[in-house]
């Protein structure tokens, strides 16, 4: 059962679309998916469309509910087959913790309560402070989104180094499964510039193929259902790119690879 942390170091970069691209992906396959939605603005929780919730993540990372996720999980909307750890604002007080406490492992030990899932994808918030520690430690794999900007370099830098410092003070097993660059638009000089950088940086960990600018997969969220489900063309095109990268997650994990974070050692 693979853990993935998607992360990125910028807000409205559509992290948390590849988050639901992905569960839709696992859906189509009849994979059984928990989302577990760590960002205080809580976009996951609301496109899932759980019809109740009674418990949080905020729950399940305070002293009360360690190793109890299976109380906190509400079936989504979009099926019994995606279940969520839903998101609450209060989760923004974890992140910056008053009295500088650690806790870097509450995740991990709550996530040992997890009931049979075939794939776990944490929705981290946009920085690299305590919640986005948290999912790293308890994951196996970690993915980065960026748009094809000029920061896109930097940005996708940052958010690996601190992936890296978490496996080497935390998670050993901790690795990358590649980075998403999302939002191209190959007509773009511009973009087609910055994914040349990226790759010419990171070689195989940018994968391909990149996710195109769709308005599909926007009206899909807004309607609370996956992409693979809105009928157009955009939607369909958007569907085997996410279809593609599940592939590749679960390829990682199947053959044990042993990818390395840039500059960093093998995990």
């Amino acid at each position: 059962m693979p853990i993935v942390s998607v992360v990125s170091l910028k807000g409205g970069v559509g992290k948390t679309s590849v988050v639901l691209g992905l569960a839709g992906a696992a859906l189509t396959q009849g994979l059984s998916t928990v989302v577990v939605d760590l960002d205080p603005q809580g976009n996951a929780t609301t496109a899932l469309d759980p019809d109740e919730i009674k418990l949080t993540a905020n729950d399940l990372l305070s002293d009360g509910y360690r190793g109890r996720l299976s109380d906190a999980l509400v079936a989504s909307g979009w099926g019994d087959e995606v279940r969520l750890l839903a998101s609450e604002p209060a989760l923004e007080r974890r992140n910056t913790p008053a009295d500088g406490s650690g806790g870097e492992h509450r995740l991990r030990v709550g996530l040992s309560g997890l009931p049979d899932s075939d794939l776990v994808l944490i929705d981290c918030p946009p920085s690299l402070a305590q919640l986005s520690t948290n999912a790293l430690v308890a994951s196996d794999l970690v993915l980065a989104v960026t748009e094809p900007t000029m920061f896109a370099v930097t940005g996708v830098h940052q958010a690996l180094a601190a992936a890296d410092v978490v496996r080497r003070g935390y998670n050993m097993r901790l690795r990358p499964v590649g980075i998403v660059v999302n939002r191209y638009r190959s007509r773009s000089a511009e973009h087609r510039y910055r994914l040349d950088e990226l790759i010419a940086a990171y070689r195989d960990l940018v994968l391909d193929p990149v996710l195109p600018e769709r308005s599909a997969i926007m009206q899909a969220q807004g309607s609370c259902v996956p992409v693979q489900r809105w009928p157009s063309p955009g939607a369909r095109e958007a569907a085997r790119v996410f279809a593609a990268y599940l592939r590749e997650i679960l390829s990682a994990v199947r053959n044990a690879d042993r990818t390395t974070f840039p500059g960093g050692g093998s995990s």
